[in-house]
């Protein structure tokens, strides 16, 4: 199954995208300037293509990406001001 929605975050929202898989669900919330996403995507290839992404891990759904540390960030997420230990909703507060 595959879920679409908008995530609001302080009056403004983010795309929520969310995937089913065996064992864990795949998420992502996509901000206008970047995106937090899980474990299960490539933040090496974010990295590669210049993209503001961060990733948090452990996840299972939209509020659960929203209240989870930030493990891992590219160098354009950094020149915004993500950091990782924030909170996924910090991040991407940084993103809009």
């Amino acid at each position: 199954m595959i879920e679409k929605r908008n995530v609001k975050i302080d009056g403004k929202e983010a795309f929520g995208l969310k995937v089913e898989l065996p064992g864990a669900p795949m998420l992502l919330l996509v901000a206008p300037r970047g995106y937090v996403m899980c474990g299960y995507l490539n933040i090496e290839t974010a990295e590669r293509l210049g993209q503001v992404a961060a990733v948090v891990t452990g996840v299972k759904s939209f509020e659960d990406v929203l209240g989870a540390e930030v493990a891992r960030v590219t160098a354009q997420a950094r020149r915004l001001g993500v950091k990782e230990g924030m909170l996924g909703r910090e991040a991407l507060r940084l993103m809009f």
